[in-house]
């Protein structure tokens, strides 16, 4: 029996992973991508100010998937009926694939409307290519613009990244966000991405909601009928499915099954779950729906025998997804706003919350090391701020727990204090959410204008100043002078 995994994403590691170790004896597991790594993409943004970052999110997939055959070429086609996909290799060659089970996880690719221009002339961040392109560009452009199209999460970071950038070379470069509805993070509560904003514009990024880009050119992009210069341009405007689905976003129902004993997962598909609810498209949700795929193809495999799969999956009892949030977070340069449950909370316990996320995924996949650089570079490792940053953390969420789940962000593996003790207060005043911002903000050393970063800059820094300078003197030099 022949089981393929298309595409090494969120959604094809998972399943991967899992089927690794839970297939019958004499079933075969392939898993196809064009690369043979797997890029944890929700930190792809750092490496636009931090490149040293790449190594540390990008995961061979030989070290995480030693039971697997690997396969490197990309899926123009999947054909579910016929149990038949498409390969095209690095040379353009076509050579087709037929499999008896198998997960689609080709997650999305980037839609430009058709915009004029904006294909052209923008660059979307798709790898670790676009982030470095994004980076070169701004580094060019001192005293510049650069403009941000689209506010979902990803377009978000970006611009978070960017203003960051130039504040640390000091480039002076005037950075835009726009976004064509009336907020940014357009998908997610009011609160949530109203605290984004304001993240936002502290680090001095123009936003611009209500207005759509209209076009570009080498020079412009024409927003809500005003041209304006560019020297970076970035699009984060949308998505759309595979090319092997014709460039649409399969739908599905909560069992994941489509056809001859396919399932398909995350972004490749637009999932309606148990509940009637359509799932958003994220890692979080990809992740979770690998793992009902993951089982569901195994109960597929373990019933087949020597059967045909498509006809024993028909009566095989299957799982189905159930779309459940634990809360979502991202990060804004330094800073970061995080949603448990109803709570929306920024500063330490944000960013600390973030970088349990990004290394939780490491460390499930196998890849410690990644995980700890991860962390360092989200908290500032070991900086007393990102100590007591995990410490907040570690009172609102069951890292044991976390650290311990094959997969991170499952709601029904973590447990959340701090979630249930909003969902009382958002009963008791009538409010869907609970902000909290305003408090962790106080406290936020990295949020402009905070009274703990004033406090920073005016006390702290200047003593430890004098405190190094004494020290020197005592010591005779510097310490890490050669004698």
């Amino acid at each position: 029996m022949r089981i393929a995994v298309f595409g090494a994403g969120y959604a094809g590691l998972t399943v991967a992973r899992r089927l690794q170790r839970r297939l019958p004896p004499g079933a075969q597991l392939l898993v196809v991508d064009e690369s043979s790594d797997h890029l944890v993409r929700h930190e792809l943004h750092r490496v636009v100010r931090r490149p040293d970052l790449a190594e540390a999110i990008t995961v061979p997939l030989e070290e995480v998937l030693p039971e697997a055959k690997l396969v490197r070429g990309r899926v123009s086609e999947v054909d579910p009926e016929r149990g038949r996909a498409v390969l095209v290799d690095e040379a353009g060659a076509e050579r087709a694939l037929t499999y008896d089970l198998a997960a689609v996880c080709l997650g999305s690719e980037t839609e430009f409307h058709g915009l004029s221009g904006v294909e052209e002339h923008a660059t979307p961040l798709e790898g670790l290519r676009d982030a470095r392109a994004i980076r070169d560009a701004a580094l060019d452009a001192a005293g510049g613009h650069a403009v941000v199209g689209g506010g979902g999460l990803t377009g978000v970071q970006v611009a978070g990244e960017l203003a960051e950038l130039s504040r640390a070379k000091g480039l002076g470069l005037d950075v835009t966000l726009v976004e064509r509805n009336d907020r940014v993070a357009p998908g997610f509560g009011r609160t949530f991405a109203r605290a984004i904003e304001r993240e936002l514009r502290a680090r001095d990024v123009t936003v611009l909601t209500g207005a759509s880009v209209e076009s570009a050119d080498a020079e412009t992009v024409r927003v809500a009928g005003e041209s304006r210069p560019y020297d970076v341009f970035v699009w984060a405007g949308g998505i759309h499915g595979s090319a092997a689905f014709g460039g649409d976003r399969r739908p599905v129902g909560a069992d994941l099954r489509v056809g001859r004993g396919t399932f398909v997962v995350g972004d490749a598909g637009v999932v309606t779950d148990e509940r009637d609810r359509t799932a958003p498209a994220s890692a979080q949700t990809a992740i979770q729906q690998a793992r009902v795929a993951a089982e569901n193809i195994t109960r597929v495999a373990k019933a087949t025998g020597t059967a045909d799969p498509a006809f024993v999956a028909e009566d095989t009892d299957l799982d189905g997804y159930r779309h459940e949030s634990p809360g979502w977070v991202v990060s804004v340069g330094d800073g970061a706003v995080a949603q448990v449950g109803p709570v929306v909370l920024s500063g330490d316990p944000a960013r600390a919350a973030k970088a349990v996320i990004g290394a939780g995924h490491l460390g499930s996949v196998g890849a410690i090391e990644s995980a700890a650089d991860v962390v360092a570079e989200e908290l500032g490792w070991p900086t007393s701020e990102a100590v007591e940053g995990v410490a907040l953390l570690s009172e609102t969420l069951d890292l044991d727990r976390l650290t311990e789940t094959t997969d991170p962000a499952s709601p029904s593996e973590v447990e959340y204090p701090l979630a249930l003790t909003g969902v009382a207060l958002a009963e008791a005043f009538g409010t869907p959410d609970v902000d909290l911002t305003l408090a962790t903000r106080l406290a936020d050393r990295q949020y402009p204008g905070s009274p703990a970063r004033l406090f920073d800059q005016t006390v702290l820094k200047p003593a430890e100043s004098v405190l190094e300078l004494a020290t020197f003197g005592v010591l005779g030099g510097r310490p890490d002078e050669e004698e």
